[in-house]
């Protein structure tokens, strides 16, 4: 039995890896995928030695805990989480030594949403069309993490940094998504991105890693013919029947047939990876490029 590899002892609501995904397949149907809260995954790699694309464990809400058969350095980014080792505390945002058989232990979320445990070497799952993310909309990837499973582990590359922690940003107490008018806005009345910027919505509890659904007031069509199905991009901001918007994340659909009102620029999606259900939520539309 190799010692580059971990067996899952508790894989939490929802546990799955990530890289930096597979853009490019949008054409053929396959959404870009990857780590939601990117700032956090490419933290936990650089703290650990890895390279920006090697492989993360990304947790939901009530973590994890894995067992590496030999020794290996760990990070953990993103919500802020009780860590241990054996039952001893360990550091969040820093990297630590977890000795072989040792039991890594990653906490629930304190505040936020989604946890980042990086593995030097990073986690060495099959690549599907270039990449290790488990895409949730298309099943392509390694599946979500389930007890008893044992995963590989690659040789590391280089060795930590000599920084000790570094400063990241806390979970939103307020979520403010900016907002690029368009492509649809026309099918919506005059004033409803002004509706949009003023309405006071909260983060759903239906949202996952395809969409960050909103509770609020419903926006209004002023057309009411159907849309044939058209691409979606990361960060659309669609707006189905019930008229409440749903802001696309990493394994959102390619494709789709309501209307998108708006696109949120990717830089601010990495905060919406980490609204727990009932953030408010603020839209701040942009003014269009002349």
């Amino acid at each position: 039995m190799t010692d580059r590899a971990f067996a899952v002892l508790r894989p939490g609501a929802l546990t799955t890896v990530q890289d930096l995904g597979r853009p490019g397949h949008a054409h053929i149907g396959v959404p870009r995928a990857g780590a939601l809260d990117l700032p956090a995954h490419l933290l936990a790699n650089r703290l650990v030695g890895n390279p920006p694309h090697a492989a993360t464990l990304e947790t939901t809400l009530t973590g994890c805990a894995v067992r590496p058969h030999g020794a290996v350095t760990a990070a953990v980014t993103g919500a802020p989480c009780g860590v241990t080792v054996d039952g001893r505390p360990a550091p969040w945002g820093a990297a630590f030594r977890v000795p072989a058989g040792a039991v890594l232990d990653i906490g629930r979320a304190a505040r936020g949403v989604r946890s980042y445990l990086a593995l030097g070497g990073g986690v060495a799952a099959e690549r599907v069309l270039g990449s290790r993310s488990a895409d949730l909309l298309s099943g392509l990837g390694p599946a979500p993490l389930a007890e008893g499973a044992i995963l590989p582990i690659g040789a590391p590359v280089a060795p930590p940094p000599p920084a000790d922690a570094v400063p990241q940003p806390g979970p939103p107490k307020e979520l403010v998504l900016r907002l690029r008018p368009g492509p649809r806005d026309d099918w919506f009345a005059p004033a409803a991105l002004t509706a949009l910027a003023a309405g006071r919505y909260r983060v759903a509890s239906a949202s996952n890693r395809i969409g960050l659904r909103t509770e609020g007031p419903p926006l209004s069509r002023i057309r009411r013919a159907e849309l044939p199905s058209e691409g979606l991009v990361l960060g659309a901001v669609q707006v189905p029947p019930d008229g409440r918007p749903v802001v696309f994340l990493a394994d959102h659909p390619t494709t789709g047939g309501y209307p998108v009102i708006g696109v949120v620029p990717e830089r601010d999606l990495a905060a919406a990876a980490q609204a727990v259900p009932g953030t408010p939520l603020r839209f701040l539309p942009l003014r269009r490029a002349r």
